[in-house]
């Protein structure tokens, strides 16, 4: 498999893999900020967030190709986000992954190298899914931090993930994109890749830039450029532009447009051939929707970016935290804020972290990387350095790979599976599990044949910190057919896998209609 290699100069607050440059960013001006008013805004970013994904929490993935009908309430109370850390921890994992990174810039400074993050992030026992479970899993097999995004090794790479915790990136780079740019582009390659790291950067530039502009179009806009105009997430975040240019009044009638271009899965092999999606570039369309028809109002953004549906929480959480830093904490409505100070003190699950701390860490960290991108900190006035856009390397998942069919396969196995599939590429859904809870302890280790040829051996822990998101993919084969063998190495009495299906990929996309 490719090995990626991306070193990225943090000083410099730029990507060294030959971005480019818009030559009208260059030409702005260092911009000006009082401490008081950082503090504010990066405490507005972090509330922002935490309101917008306690607020999506009982819609998340319930409303698949549908949108919340404006009849229905969306729940929130003065107590919600107690109520919230309380019930479901693993909610907050838009905020404790974001954490764990800034745990490492803290303990290590604001030049860490990429592998310490990936192995602080490999270390973690809090409740990870797709991209992130999968890169996790690659990290705890030795595959490096700049590669365990890769959608050669992970099947989720377009997904979601680093889309909703890249808002530390932006927040420890006010009014400096191509910072944001170079944290985001060396870090989100430890779960993703191509469509799903932009997303990523996206969002790192949209904080970064909300710290000097109050224009939400204008922070949309000038965020996209950081992105390769060739690539889909470019241009799904284009054509929600331009929607909404169309449409100004009516979130709906771009939601349709959305749905009709935009909403078919691809790579994660849950959403493909199911309404159910959570690709980055589908949902960030979900969160630029709700800042742009939001207007600016706190309340309104809130409710639209909810009710666009797909992963409700997220998508209002990632739009709330850029409107936060917009406005400022202390402009956050009292209605919103009041419940979230009922838990500022409150650690965030699996981190000894709480909202008071964070705010006292971010901005310490935006001071150090201020100053690390030649701005000055030393009065009360912060001048920010001149905030050039950085345009990153274009890369595309799954090229040319489109979803054929389900093979079911349903089958329960402890020494070996063999089936057919005809196709350029496939992506087995099942798991390895215990026959009994009270089962000795025990890996199973399992090898990918090919048409008689080995091709991976991998190993399946049961316990799902360390579990493999599906039991084996392989893309880019020749097409035709092939027969699939896994062989079980180490079988075990007390240990089996269970297979769900087969996803097949061909070279031609299915027109949806018989002949």
């Amino acid at each position: 498999m490719t090995r990626f290699i991306y070193t990225v100069l943090l000083a410099a607050g730029f990507s060294m893999c030959s971005p480019k440059k818009d030559g009208s960013a260059e030409q702005n001006p260092g911009q000006e900020i009082t401490k008081a008013v950082l503090l504010n805004k990066i405490k507005g970013g972090w509330a922002g967030q935490t309101i917008g994904v306690t607020l999506g929490w009982p819609s998340e993935f319930r409303y698949l190709g549908t949108f919340i009908q404006d009849y229905e309430t969306i729940k929130w109370h003065d107590d919600y986000v107690n109520e919230a850390m309380t019930t479901f921890p693993g909610l907050y994992d838009d905020v404790y992954v974001d954490l764990t990174f800034v745990e490492v810039f803290e303990k290590l400074g604001i030049n860490a190298a990429v592998d310490s993050f990936g192995h602080a992030f490999m270390g973690k026992k809090y409740e990870l899914w797709h991209a992130n479970q999968a890169g996790r899993y690659n990290l705890q097999q030795g595959i490096p931090a700049d590669s365990s995004g890769h959608w050669l090794h992970n099947p989720h790479a377009d997904d979601i993930d680093f889309q909703i915790e890249a808002d530390f990136a932006g927040l420890m780079s006010p009014g400096m994109p191509g910072a944001a740019t170079a944290i985001a582009n060396k870090l989100g390659r430890i779960m993703n890749s191509g469509d799903g790291l932009y997303g990523g950067i996206y969002v790192a530039n949209m904080y970064a830039l909300a710290f000097t502009d109050s224009d939400i179009p204008r922070i949309v806009k000038n965020a996209l450029k950081v992105i390769p105009e060739q690539s889909k997430f470019y241009q799904c975040i284009a054509d929600v532009i331009k929607w909404h240019q169309q449409y100004p009044d009516d979130w709906k009638q771009t939601w349709f447009e959305v749905q009709k271009k935009w909403a078919e899965e691809t790579g994660c092999p849950n959403g493909v051939f199911h309404p159910l999606n959570i690709d980055a570039k589908l949902n960030a369309a979900y969160v630029v929707i709700g800042l742009l028809y939001g207007k600016g109002d706190f309340t309104q953004t809130l409710e639209i970016a909810t009710r666009l549906g797909q992963d409700s929480d997220c998508n209002p959480a990632t739009a709330a935290g850029v409107l936060g830093v917009i406005k400022g904490y202390d402009n956050i409505p009292a209605y919103w804020l009041k419940p979230l100070q009922r838990a500022e003190q409150r650690n965030f699950s699996f981190t000894d972290l709480s909202l008071e701390k964070v705010y006292a860490i971010g901005y310490k960290h935006a001071l150090e990387n201020i100053a690390a991108n030649q701005g000055d900190t030393a009065q009360d006035i912060i001048r920010f350095p001149a905030p050039a856009l950085t345009t990153v390397e274009f890369e595309e998942n799954f090229a040319g790979h489109h979803p054929k069919q389900f093979i079911p396969l349903g089958k329960i196995f402890a020494d070996e599976l063999v089936f057919e599939m005809e196709g350029i590429g496939f992506v087995i859904r099942g798991h390895a599990a215990k026959k009994a809870a009270d089962a000795p302890p025990h890996v199973l280790q399992a090898t990918l044949l090919i048409d008689g040829k080995e091709v991976e051996t991998a190993n399946f822990p049961v316990d799902p910190i360390y579990s493999r998101t599906e039991l084996f993919w392989q893309y880019r084969m020749l097409p035709g057919k092939h027969e699939v063998r896994i062989r079980v190495n180490n079988p075990h009495p007390a240990y089996e896998f269970r297979t769900v299906d087969c996803l097949v990929y061909d070279t031609k996309k299915n027109i949806g209609q018989r002949k």
